[in-house]
């Protein structure tokens, strides 16, 4: 007997749809378990426990044909991230990554983080009135990451272009991805000449990556690639949280309230927030083996799109999941994905939101918006362009 599939015409990546995704969503959720994509030959998982099995199941859902939904950049990237790569290729590539992400490694420059917070925030509160995407959640990654990887300053000033593009190229092939490969291959080259000009700087964690090259702990072909993994995810995405953070605070007084006053809940902003919108609406994966989705069958050898954005506000898992709440359990969330593929640059992200939050919950009252927020226009990253605000002290 044959299956009769579930499927839907909906283009998940219009522009209308990108910019007010959530209704969309949530027709998708109730329209099946799994969904076939007609406009993209692929299948679609909106509900979170599908989405939380395929993230877990790393040998069915494979990363290692790459994770987007065009053959151009699969084949570009396969094997060439720890995104793109399935174990033992991950399990090498994520060691020399997670070395310096782990909470111990990190700890050691929560003192400078919270240094550079506070210098940020007196400049805001001077200013009173700024853009919280441009002036606060950009400012800090944007300072923050290269430093950390030692880049040399100039190239720094399109590093947000290029990390976008990175992003912007694994959506379908749309007018969106083929604009952005031009910025891409920029992006590639500046990375390969940092890597092989001995550019980074001394002592950096780039530097430390070059010298394990050099010793031959590390392949030194990988070291451009490893690079990009660094800059690439750790820069739109914390933008991402950070911004919708803010947004939130201002929306609801009663819980930027809460957190001064119980400073434990700034653990749990990131979270929240990237539940809330999550920063990447989703990746692709190619099946390996048969599975099952409520009784609809994925074949192997199937492209999958696994909507963590949908499955973070899917009413089955989640009770009143438009609502931004930071005292709510938001253990489970695949906002970082989950598994062998979750965010490993997780911790730096919370660290950056914790010394920015500490310092401003220590001198600001009030986040005021002074216009409504203008949502980036992307293939794979949700997060907003501009966002106006006002703070009070």
């Amino acid at each position: 007997m044959t299956q009769t599939l579930p499927s839907t015409d909906i283009d998940l990546f219009a522009d209308e749809v990108i910019a007010d995704p959530h209704p969309t969503y949530r027709e998708l959720r109730d329209a099946g378990s799994a969904l076939w994509m007609s406009r993209y030959d692929c299948w679609l998982l909106p509900r979170y426990a599908e989405v939380f099995a395929a993230l877990r199941d790393h040998d069915r859902f494979s990363s290692a044909s790459g994770v987007g939904l065009n053959d151009v950049m699969n084949q570009a990237t396969k094997g060439g991230s720890v995104l793109c790569t399935d174990p033992p290729e991950h399990d090498h590539l994520r060691r020399i990554l997670g070395s310096r992400l782990t909470p111990r490694a990190l700890r050691g420059h929560s003192e400078d983080f919270l240094r550079r917070a506070h210098l940020l925030v007196d400049e805001l509160i001077e200013k009173g009135s700024f853009d919280a995407v441009a002036d606060f959640s950009s400012a800090f990654p944007l300072s923050v990451v290269p430093d950390l990887l030692g880049v040399p300053e100039d190239g720094r000033e399109h590093l947000l272009k290029w990390a976008s593009a990175a992003f912007q190229a694994e959506g379908p092939m749309n007018e969106r991805t083929q604009s952005s490969l031009p910025d891409l291959q920029e992006f590639l080259g500046y990375i390969t000449d940092v890597a092989g000009e001995q550019k980074l700087a001394s002592g950096s964690w780039g530097h430390q990556m070059l010298l394990e090259a050099r010793a031959g702990e590390i392949d030194e072909k990988m070291l451009p690639p490893l690079l990009l993994d660094y800059l690439g995810p750790s820069i739109d995405t914390t933008i991402s949280a950070l911004s919708t953070a803010i947004w939130q605070f201002a929306l609801h007084p009663d819980q930027w309230d809460a957190l001064r006053s119980d400073r434990t809940l700034i653990a749990n902003v990131v979270n929240e927030a990237v539940r809330l919108e999550a920063p990447i609406r989703g990746f692709g994966r190619h099946l390996t083996h048969d599975f099952d989705a409520d009784g609809v069958t994925l074949a192997a050898g199937d492209w999958v799109f696994v909507s963590y954005a949908s499955a973070n506000r899917d009413e089955r898992r989640w009770e009143n999941p438009g609502r931004f709440d930071i005292h709510r359990d938001t253990a489970g969330h695949v906002g970082f994905g989950s598994g062998i593929h979750s965010c490993v640059g997780q911790g730096l992200a919370k660290l950056e939101a914790t010394a920015l939050f500490t310092a401003l919950a220590d001198k600001v009252t009030r986040f005021e918006l002074t216009g409504e927020p203008v949502w980036n226009v992307h293939n794979i990253l949700r997060g907003i362009a501009t966002l106006p605000v006002t703070v009070r002290v």
